[in-house]
């Protein structure tokens, strides 16, 4: 794993993160605590947003690098997703407490970005073998060509949304981010995959530099600019690793949260009004339960290295 990149990433995001830090506070660009979030966060509100340009910086600043095997179609994909959620941020920053973008906006508007990136990778690329899902030793899973483009698609929304839904607690989803990132910058390595390589690197080494901000207390949040942009780096890099079936195992954390939050509104409607947590998504279940918001913080980042831990061991 391109260790240089991590610390490329790392050296970028910092002063980033300081000059977001300066000029959202003085734009007013400050988060807002959701009306449905815990009683807890709404000490929260005032802390400046959209943190998450972080990663678009750190990614254009390797292209500007020149001379690295980063593709522009992944570049593309990241800034993207985070130009989304930009959106979402600044319509939240200006409707105060209220929403931002609808979700089923977000959901479509994430999946044509996902759709343009793998037609974009599928034409001619020699990155990996066409049609790959997993691969371990000298066993391949081979699809369809529609059947990889459907798992493809849902694959990277999925995770957008998975991360994005993670992002609820001080450095939750930055630190839970990067051990995944940093297996399938393990496995593009030895697979011989640049690009997915340096760019999963880039990550975790921004990520570290976000949670300079961004750990507890935080000073700074990611909003949905980061999330969104995080989601997309890890099942991009997945995707072009060949290894999409590996993001169950390895975000193991975000299945969970997505589950958590499917499952709630399912039992919620058929039960009409009854709960199996006592919110969601999972963190603010344990939120509730009395943990510490630190505590809860630390087993997720725990849970996602032996998740992460796991899906390196499957495929070595």
């Amino acid at each position: 794993m391109p260790l240089i990149w991590m610390l490329f990433g790392f050296a970028i995001a910092v002063p980033a993160g300081l000059a977001l830090l300066l000029l959202a506070g003085r734009l007013g660009i400050r988060q807002h605590a959701y009306e449905d979030a815990p009683q807890t966060h709404r000490v929260k509100t005032g802390t400046p947003t959209m943190g998450g340009l972080v990663f678009v910086v750190a990614f254009l600043a390797v292209l500007v690098a020149g001379r690295v095997a980063l593709l522009p179609e992944l570049v593309a994909l990241v800034v993207c997703c985070a130009v989304i959620g930009a959106i979402d941020d600044v319509i939240t920053v200006r409707g105060g407490s209220k929403r931002g973008l609808r979700a089923r906006t977000k959901f479509l508007a994430t999946a044509l970005v996902a759709v343009i990136f793998l037609r974009a990778i599928d034409t001619g690329s020699a990155l990996f073998p066409a049609d790959t899902l997993f691969h371990a030793g000298t066993f391949w899973l081979i699809v369809p060509h529609w059947l990889w483009l459907l798992l493809g698609i849902l694959a990277i929304t999925g995770t957008i949304h998975a991360v994005n839904l993670a992002d609820g607690l001080d450095g939750l989803a930055a630190g839970t981010v990067m051990p995944p990132l940093f297996v399938f910058g393990l496995i593009s390595a030895q697979s011989n995959v640049p690009a997915a390589a340096i760019a999963a690197s880039v990550g975790v080494g921004a990520c570290a530099g976000f949670l300079v901000f961004n750990r507890h207390p935080a000073k700074l949040f990611m909003g949905d600019t980061g999330s969104l942009a995080l989601g997309a780096l890890l099942a991009g890099v997945a995707i072009l690793s060949g290894e999409m079936l590996l993001l169950v195992v390895v975000g193991g954390v975000f299945v969970a949260e997505a589950l958590s939050v499917i499952l709630q509104v399912a039992y919620f409607k058929a039960t009409r009004g009854k709960r199996i947590l006592r919110m969601s998504p999972l963190h603010h279940h344990f939120e509730l339960g009395g943990w510490p918001e630190t505590k809860v913080t630390a087993r997720f980042w725990l849970a996602s290295f032996i998740c992460s831990l796991l899906g390196w061991t499957i495929v070595r």
